[in-house]
């Protein structure tokens, strides 16, 4: 979740409704600028007791967060306490149970967003060794409960937690015991915004399934291959989903603007404190009618804190962010920029994306989203068959637009190979998910500890 790092004192205050647009149109940028942005989460646990630490015990959070700043990183604080950091490398920071999150840098190439991530995972490793930390990747905490876990010091969160509850049975859950692995992506024009935004919420179900990886919980199977994708389903259906109207005839920032302006608010930043404004109207603030700040109108950085509480599949802002991938090991976080930058940034491979589900129905589509988590590719294609009938021809489009892209390492390499991850998947015709639950049943003898070994960092 977002971490503000700048004062916002002199944003633009919101007098008029063409702003709203204007800021997803500021967000274009010709080919030869497009961008990836890679962000990951992993969980952090003691390695002596597998305990999730807290923010103020003696090797707890502040103190890995302090101790990464040997490595050039600086401190960001909330209320006078390091919450985040900033680097060249983007921004680490803290979800709400302590989850460690890296939001990686605008780059040109996969190369190097895989170069970024080891750095990273170099660094929180080398720290952790000295503090007695240990970092998972996972979906979703595989052992435990809500109450086991810490809550960080940011604003935003306490306000979230409050709400949560009243609007779904588990948003607690997404807050508390969740990891995903995201990419940011750019785009050229509305239309080209709108034609990846359907692609991405089209083939999000794809990703998810390729990426499934959160299939315990509570020490015991769940009777999911992606619980994190299900918790979604029953976070808050006001700021989630697979938003029908991104498919409809017109599409474009006009009406997501409509869209985020319905969906209700969580806060409003003021004075470095967050205000709760939960369930309240962003367009009564835009009337100066909010009433924890009656007579005020909202600034534009108002309106990048509101976008940022929306949770659809695929959610816009300046650029478009593919929302659906369980976290996982260090080469699933390079294989997911390398799907969707595959898929998204070459306009033949676009093409051929796009001709694969233009025909899907929002039923379809719908249906085969909410099979997903249970089914991962086994999920009932529509128009007949299964998700992995179309995997391998999804990863040949990816391939295709890889290639052509042609973006080469020192040692001549294009991006292709960091496809390999999802093509041993296809292969073996096994999520993640399912080959941890073959372990459980079988080398762990039914303890899911085991989960420790097999994927720490």
């Amino acid at each position: 979740m977002s971490t503000k790092t700048v004062s916002e004192s002199n944003a633009p205050i919101i007098e008029d409704h063409a702003q709203l647009i204007d800021y997803f149109a500021s967000g274009e940028k010709p080919k030869d600028r497009w961008r990836i942005g890679t962000e990951h989460e992993k969980f952090v646990y003691r390695t002596e007791d597998w305990r999730a630490p807290s923010y103020d015990e003696p090797g707890g959070i502040r103190d890995l967060l302090n101790a990464l700043t040997e490595f050039g990183w600086k401190p960001v604080e909330e209320g006078g306490k390091v919450i985040a950091l900033s680097g060249p490398d983007g921004t680490v920071s803290l979800e709400p149970a302590g989850q460690l999150e890296l939001s990686g840098a605008p780059l040109d190439n996969i190369h190097q967003t895989c170069g970024e991530a080891d750095r990273h995972l170099q660094q929180v490793k080398a720290v952790g060794e000295k503090l007695g930390l240990g970092f998972l990747g996972l979906g979703m905490w595989p052992d435990k409960a809500r109450e086991d876990l810490p809550i960080m010091p940011k604003g935003r969160y306490g306000i979230m937690l409050n709400h949560m509850p009243r609007v779904g049975s588990l948003g607690l859950d997404m807050m508390l015991r969740t990891c995903t692995i995201q990419v940011n992506l750019d785009y050229a024009s509305e239309a080209d915004m709108a034609k990846k935004f359907r692609v991405g919420l089209a083939l999000q179900p794809l990703a998810t399934a390729l990426f499934a990886n959160s299939p315990f919980t509570e020490k015991k199977p769940n009777g999911y291959l992606s619980y994190r994708s299900h918790i979604w389903s029953d976070t808050d259906p006001a700021r989630t989903g697979m938003l029908p109207f991104v498919f409809e005839d017109g599409f474009g920032y006009e009406r997501y603007a409509e869209y985020a302006l319905d969906v209700p608010m969580y806060f409003v930043y003021r004075d470095g404190k967050y205000i709760d404004a939960a369930g309240l109207s962003f367009r009564d603030f835009l009337k100066g009618r909010l009433p924890v700040l009656e007579g005020e109108l909202p600034t534009m950085d108002d309106w990048a804190d509101h976008l940022s509480t929306a949770f659809p599949e695929v959610r816009l802002k300046t650029f478009l962010e593919m929302r659906g991938a369980d976290g996982g090991p260090w080469n699933r976080i390079c294989a997911l920029p390398a799907l969707w930058v595959g898929l998204l940034y070459d306009q033949g491979a676009l093409d051929a994306a796009w001709d694969l589900v233009k025909n899907w129905s929002m039923d379809e589509r719908e249906a085969l989203r909410n099979a997903v988590p249970k089914l991962a590719l086994d999920a009932p294609l529509p128009g007949g068959g299964k998700l992995r009938d179309i995997a391998g021809e999804v990863l040949d489009i990816a391939n295709a637009g890889l290639t052509a892209r042609a973006r080469l390492n020192a040692s001549g390499d294009n991006e292709t190979g960091f496809l390999d991850p999802l093509r041993e998947i296809v292969r073996t015709g096994k999520v993640p998910a399912e080959q941890l639950l073959a372990k459980f049943e079988g080398a762990w003898d039914g303890n899911v500890c085991g989960i420790y070994g097999e994927t720490k960092f």
